[in-house]
């Protein structure tokens, strides 16, 4: 499964409230704070809708 690793480089303060949804529902919590999520199509568009607000990275598979 192919994954993405995403980090929060810009703050949601004074962001639209779906937009902070968007953050919090990709699993967020503050700046700086990397999550690896799985590439869906759901998560794809939060990303996408949020881009400007993250930096997206893939993720190497170890195994």
């Amino acid at each position: 499964m192919k994954k993405l690793r995403v980090t929060q480089v810009k703050s949601i303060y004074g962001r639209l409230p779906k937009h902070k949804a968007c953050v919090a529902g990709l699993g967020l919590r503050r700046m700086n704070h990397s999550v690896e999520v799985i590439d869906t199509p759901e998560n794809r568009g939060m990303i996408n809708k949020v881009s400007y607000l993250l930096k997206i990275e893939e993720v190497e598979n170890a195994s």
